[in-house]
């Protein structure tokens, strides 16, 4: 300031004034030197609120100040000014404040409405976060993905800044209540799983073992059947723990396979032996359909007796097979038969050679039936006793018919 006396004066006694608009007031005393140095030492004063000013002004523009505070800075300073002790344009600078001080009202009311819409949005969000939440421990069985999401929105809370304390607590509460919940609800449901898989473990231990059992039978269609139903059993099963599960499926998965690969071995072997029964009584057959009847009928019932008894011994043959062999080698015999009938009926019952024969078959049918009985061969002896049976009522038809 190069005119300080523009601004103030410092009277005979020492008494220094600053002027203004409304003119003079005193703003202390100088006796220290000479008034130039009072009013340059008031002056510095001055310049001292002119520097707080502008640092205000500065920072208020810059946006580096809340403007609220700035707002309180100018008025203080403004007020400040009808007592200040400092020698300069205090009008103008009472002007210059009451300017900045309608521009802080601004910002100060800006920010106000920021930070109003901010806690708006801030409430907002953790209002949503929470709602949330709510449907989530209520509804959600998507146990892993609900488990997550409630920590994702836990992360996302934490960085929310802005509402009240009041509120926050409030929300917070409910946040942590609905999180609780989830977790109380989740535990009953593994809770009721566990208990469920370790029924069904009971459950597959049970069939497991009746499959152990079955696993060395020999009724082969009875015991195909249990293992079947055994099997669906197991399908409408809850399942249990995955490793039980797996431990449980490999036994019963075993005897299963143990009993079916005997069961084919089984059949394989009856399969070959029956395919080898086949070709013998296809050619016993072709021997029986190749006799001579006609010419020789004593002779051609003779060997058919004997290939009748090698058809019996040679056993079963395939199913689809059996009926054609069993219905051309019945043709043979009926053939003999008429041939035996005529001839016979041409002699009397004494001199009848048929029923000499068919009384030697008789005894011979006898023999064999105690040979099977002594071998103990049950096959044998069921055999036996439907051929002798059969020779018996043949024969018995045969004398009556004499």
């Amino acid at each position: 300031m190069s005119d300080w006396t523009a601004f103030g004066r410092v009277d005979a006694d020492g008494t220094v004034y600053v002027k203004t608009a409304e003119g003079e007031r005193v703003v202390g005393s100088w006796q220290a030197g000479a008034p130039e140095e009072g009013l340059a030492h008031f002056a510095r004063r001055f310049d001292d609120l002119v520097t707080e000013v502008n640092l205000t002004e500065a920072r208020l523009n810059s946006g580096a100040a809340d403007a609220g505070h700035s707002l309180t800075t100018i008025r203080r300073i403004r007020a400040s000014l009808a007592d200040a002790h400092v020698v300069g344009d205090i009008d103008a600078l009472a002007a210059r404040l009451d300017r900045l001080a309608a521009v802080a009202e601004e910002k100060a009311g800006e920010a106000k409405a920021a930070k109003e819409a901010a806690r708006g949005e801030a409430l907002a969000r953790k209002q949503a976060l929470v709602e949330e939440a709510e449907k989530l421990a209520a509804e959600s069985t998507g146990w892993k993905t609900a488990g997550d999401r409630l920590k994702e929105i836990l992360d996302e809370w934490k960085t929310i800044r802005g509402v009240d304390k009041k509120t926050d607590g409030e929300l917070w509460k409910r946040f942590a209540a609905a999180r609780d919940g989830f977790t109380r609800r989740r535990g009953a449901h593994f809770a009721s799983l566990d208990a469920q898989r370790k029924q069904a473990q009971s459950v597959k231990e049970e069939l497991v073992a009746e499959a152990e059992k079955l696993k060395d039978s020999t009724d082969w269609a009875a015991t195909a059947n249990q293992l079947k139903d055994l099997m669906n059993q197991w399908k409408a099963a809850p399942r249990a723990s995955k490793e039980a599960e797996q431990k449980l499926w490999e036994r019963f998965r075993a005897a299963q396979d143990e009993f079916f690969t005997r069961r084919s071995e089984v059949f394989s072997a009856r399969d070959n032996e029956q395919r080898a029964n086949l070709e013998r009584k296809q050619a016993l057959l072709a021997e029986a359909e190749a006799l001579d009847v006609d010419g020789d009928p004593k002779g051609a019932q003779a060997r058919l007796r004997e290939i009748q008894a090698q058809w019996h011994e040679a056993g079963r043959v395939p199913r689809e097979a059996a009926a054609g062999l069993e219905r051309r080698l019945r043709a043979v015999d009926e053939k003999v038969r008429e041939v035996m009938d005529s001839a016979w009926r041409r002699t009397t019952k004494e001199d009848n050679p048929l029923l000499a024969q068919m009384r030697a078959q008789v005894a011979e049918a006898e023999e064999r039936l105690a040979r099977a009985r002594a071998a103990g061969d049950a096959k044998r002896i069921r055999e036996a006793e439907q051929a002798l049976a059969s020779k018996r009522q043949f024969l018995q038809l045969a004398e009556q018919a004499g």
